[in-house]
């Protein structure tokens, strides 16, 4: 079986942090998604603060949530 996945990659920076290891994250076009980290950052313990940039996957069917794949340093 062939699953074809296919993701949105943007950059963005986190403003807020909310419950349940969420974050509110403003993007590069202006736009505010929620977003959690992937289970490689958790299974690393790679701490994500406000004010961190990160690389953001979205999905093209829900542009309102997203997936923390990357902090940048």
């Amino acid at each position: 079986m062939i699953i074809n996945k296919k993701f949105i990659e943007m950059k963005g920076k986190i403003i807020n942090t909310l419950p349940n290891t969420n974050f509110k994250v403003e993007l590069e076009n202006g736009n505010i998604i929620i977003a959690h980290i992937s289970g490689k950052i958790r299974k690393n313990y790679i701490k994500i603060l406000n004010g961190d940039n990160v690389i953001v996957q979205i999905s093209p069917y829900d542009i309102s949530k997203g997936r923390i794949i990357f902090r940048n340093k």
